[in-house]
């Protein structure tokens, strides 16, 4: 340990004297947590190397298992933890004291694991350090909030409901009167982000019956904004839970109502400290258009990033704010990347494309090796869509789970930016669980068919 991170131990212990516990999580390629309770008496341990779990729970399939065509390969051999003091804090919503701490994997040999997300996003930042350039990044999170049991069907209920009891005809976007009837949790969260230094910007009533969103302020670190995305979704859980409610970032909970998203916001500041997009002029400059030029590009390579799972695939719908073609526009919703209006000196992109079920590090990842791509590459953009996107456009995105693995499996962009390790579990762990849903007979099968 370096002498800064023994003295941020030492005061954390000494400070919370009352901590039994400490959680090592490890992010895997889906985003889940994985990893180990710690005693209090092993917390030192875990700075010197000797904290160790195998490398293929990186590579997990959603429901936490091996997959299967690769875990052998070498023998499914241990990793190194490597933690990042940075990311130390308290849990407050469990009723026992303990605290988390976030982990990277290493190979034995000290190399980073090729498909450590944590690690993904740093190799990006380090290119464009070469480019004397830094990605400023903010993401903004939606998620629903229903109740603890579910219906008779299996489904979710809602927690907001009209005065009868019945489904609320819509979601009371941005009503003030609501954020107030939910405070208890809105309040929970607040408090938790400020006990664990996440720094939420704004929280608001989402369009859906029982949606919210919650915001971030820019961090000039991706790796930090990833960190900070990721814990924040565990903490709206936690605080949920804790209330005997159960918020998720299920892309389409519901086929008939607004699905989730995760939109994310990223700037470049050069070393002065200066937005290198920034020209003074509302249409930024010629680096802003490489930028947005490379997303578009490779927007179809990372679409299995950005909608990761069987689900996410049903939020992309004509109308529903959530994008079917790589376009951008100025201060247009119906776009995939947004430049929003305001100071020049803000100037940035958001891009629109991501559900909320999608892994924080691999979506940040995909959107700042894009523009890092048309950056390096000098691409040109196509002219910004005025107007209605969804009519002016084809829906060239890929639309369905296997297309989007493929076009993944093929991607010149993925292997170059990305590794061609990570590539390949990224498509087994897809396949795997591809395999698992074909076995399934749906309920909507039986009621068609038998």
């Amino acid at each position: 340990m370096s002498n800064s991170t023994i003295e941020i131990l030492n005061t954390f212990l000494d400070e919370h004297p009352d901590i039994e516990i400490f959680e090592a999580i490890i992010p895997d390629i889906n985003g889940n947590l994985r990893g180990k309770w710690l005693p209090r008496s092993s917390i030192k341990n875990a700075f010197n190397q000797s904290l160790k779990i195998p490398l293929t729970t990186l590579g997990f399939d959603v429901w936490g298992r091996d997959v299967s065509s690769w875990v052998l390969d070498d023998g499914d051999s241990d990793g190194i933890c490597e933690a990042d003091i940075r990311s130390l804090t308290v849990v407050p919503w469990l009723e026992r004291p303990t605290a988390q701490l976030l982990f990277s994997l290493n190979q034995v040999s000290g190399e980073p694991c090729p498909y450590d997300c944590r690690h993904i996003v740093s190799s990006i930042m380090q290119r464009f350090e070469k480019l004397n350039l830094t990605a400023v990044v903010a993401s903004e999170m939606e998620f629903h909030l229903f109740e603890k049991e579910n219906d008779q069907f299996g489904r979710p209920l809602h927690s907001q409901v009209s005065h009868t009891g019945e489904s609320t005809i819509g979601g009371n976007t941005y009503s003030l009167d609501l954020m107030q009837d939910f405070s208890e949790l809105m309040y929970g969260v607040i408090d938790t982000c400020k006990v664990q230094n996440l720094p939420i910007d704004t929280l608001i009533k989402e369009a859906a019956r029982s949606q919210f969103e919650i915001n971030l302020f820019h961090q000039p670190d991706a790796l930090l904004a990833a960190d900070q995305g990721l814990l924040l979704q565990r903490a709206i859980k936690g605080v949920a839970k804790q209330l005997g409610k159960r918020a998720t970032f299920m892309a389409k909970p519901y086929g008939d109502i607004e699905g989730n998203g995760m939109h994310i916001h990223c700037s470049l500041i050069d070393n002065n400290g200066d937005n290198a997009f920034d020209n003074g002029a509302d249409e930024g400059n010629d680096l802003l258009k490489h930028a947005v030029a490379g997303c578009l590009e490779t927007m179809s390579d990372c679409m299995i990033l950005f909608a990761p799972h069987l689900n996410s695939y049903r939020r992309f719908q004509r109308g529903s704010h959530a994008p079917t073609a790589p376009c951008w526009g100025y201060e247009n919703r119906s776009t995939s990347v947004r430049i929003p209006a305001g100071s020049t000196k803000a100037m940035r992109i958001e891009h629109r494309v991501s559900g909320a079920d999608a892994n924080p590090y691999l979506v940040i990842a995909a959107i700042t090796a894009g523009m890092l791509y048309g950056i390096e590459k000098k691409l040109t953009a196509p002219e910004p869509i005025v107007g209605d996107a969804y009519e002016q456009t084809k829906a060239s995105l890929p639309r369905h789970w296997p297309d989007a693995l493929k076009t993944f499996q093929e991607s010149e962009f993925i292997k170059e930016y990305f590794g061609a390790e990570f590539q390949r579990v990224f498509s087994e762990a897809k396949l795997q669980e591809m395999d698992e849903f074909n076995q399934h007979v749906t309920i909507e099968e039986y009621d068609a068919y038998l």
